[in-house]
């Protein structure tokens, strides 16, 4: 079975939202900075709750923030 990819823009988007840090992004949704930066890196893949959090604190739809489509 192939499994496709998660996507981000959580590095692009924390930028355009007035330079914020991985360490407030982490803050503020309750997670350590190091799973910001799994998430980021496509690493990790966050919890759907988690990922919804992110994309609130980011004031993005989750589909701005996260893709999902077919491995390379």
């Amino acid at each position: 079975m192939n499994h496709g990819k998660l996507d981000n823009s959580i590095r692009r988007l924390r930028a355009e939202n007035a330079g914020m840090t991985q360490a407030e992004l982490a803050g503020q949704i309750g997670v350590s900075r190091q799973t910001i930066i799994a998430v980021e890196q496509g690493k990790y893949s966050p919890s759907l709750e988690t990922a919804f959090l992110i994309a609130r604190v980011l004031g993005k739809p989750l589909t701005d923030v996260f893709t999902y489509g077919p491995s390379e």
